[in-house]
């Protein structure tokens, strides 16, 4: 993807290094914004249709505070059934009529392939923020980037990497995309800890392997995990065929200090996409972790504002306008001063 102006950013499979190199340089330039010291107005006057039709918080909201710190406008549509979808309008019409509306689109699907047959009836630019147990791009493109962050902090890259991944694998899309993604480097070890039910789809492994990195699939934790890389995963219950199958699962991979203590480095950063399922039967990311400097989760949800603010500017082409359109902030805010660092 040599060019972002114009383009939809469907899958993980349009990037390569040279172009993940170009978010996150971009992405880099974007942390004024966020911290409030200083705003652009760069967008000011563009639409965002930011659509939204299965359940989302973080994903939903981190797109449109991205484009609204961009100076633009966001327009939503949350759920199926408050759609025209439901009165059996196609995906195609669907798009025709809402890229009248808007300049770009954010849109989530629980169908897979369901974006990209969007955006084939789009007139604007298309971002996938998900696709049934698909793809998730920019979950996966902010992952690398916390990922390429925090083993920056300890004095290396993302380059013979050792990442544990834990839970759903089969379900869980945001582990689908970032495997693909860091199938582009040098040297990453994979080791895969799931239920057997719950395995990592064989496509991906297979990617993996063809890519030539070592992998290592258990269905237990093992000894003493050297793993740079913690990526814990939900169960995705609304993707299992029941609840009662769903239920099968649910606290068989809960991570906790004591855990974390026996099986990890002391430096192992613990990632999960979030939302993480705290109630009790679950718990699978245990609140026992919160103080622990290593737990990444919520620097995880800073980063993916200021990646999809970069995608944005990317695709609208106006990325090295920002400081031309920039403003003071005149309003009290705490967030210049945040400590996004470990505590």
């Amino acid at each position: 993807m040599s060019d972002f102006t114009g383009n939809h950013v469907l899958s993980v499979n349009q990037f390569d290094r040279e172009a993940i190199e170009k978010v996150f340089s971009v992405a880099d330039s974007m942390q004024p914004y966020a911290k409030r010291q200083k705003r652009t107005t760069v967008l000011e006057g563009a639409i965002l249709g930011n659509l939204f039709f299965e359940p989302s918080t973080r994903t939903r909201v981190s797109f449109g505070t991205a484009f609204n710190l961009l100076g633009g406008e966001v327009r939503e549509t949350t759920g199926m059934a408050s759609s025209a979808l439901a009165k059996g309008e196609s995906l195609y019409d669907t798009a025709r009529v809402l890229s009248g509306y808007s300049d770009i689109i954010a849109m989530r699907h629980p169908a897979a392939g369901s974006v990209a047959e969007f955006a084939e009836g789009s007139r604007v630019p298309v971002i996938n923020g998900g696709d049934g147990a698909n793809e998730h791009p920019t979950q996966a493109l902010l992952d690398l980037f916390t990922i390429k962050r925090e083993l920056e902090y300890h004095g290396h890259g993302i380059d013979g990497l050792h990442i544990a991944m834990i839970g759903d694998l089969r379900y869980g899309r945001t582990v689908h995309s970032l495997s693909r993604l860091l199938c582009l480097f040098k040297n990453v070890r994979f080791t895969l800890i799931s239920p057997k039910e719950l395995a990592m789809p064989q496509p991906i492994i297979d990617a993996i392997e063809n890519a030539g990195h070592q992998l290592n699939i258990s269905e237990t934790f093992e000894g003493n995990l050297d793993a740079d890389i913690c990526y814990q995963t939900r169960i995705q219950e609304e993707r299992f065929p029941s609840q009662e199958e769903a239920n099968k699962y649910r606290g068989k991979f809960r991570l906790n200090q004591s855990i974390y203590t026996r099986h990890f480095q002391s430096k192992t950063v613990i990632m999960h996409p979030l939302p993480r399922d705290s109630r009790i039967e679950a718990n699978e990311l245990d609140n026992d972790l919160n103080l622990n400097p290593n737990l990444a989760i919520f620097r995880q949800t800073d980063n993916g504002v200021l990646v999809r603010m970069a995608l944005f500017a990317l695709t609208l082409g106006v990325e090295k306008l920002l400081t031309k359109y920039e403003r003071e902030v005149v309003w009290f805010s705490n967030k210049s001063n945040e400590l996004h660092a470990k505590i």
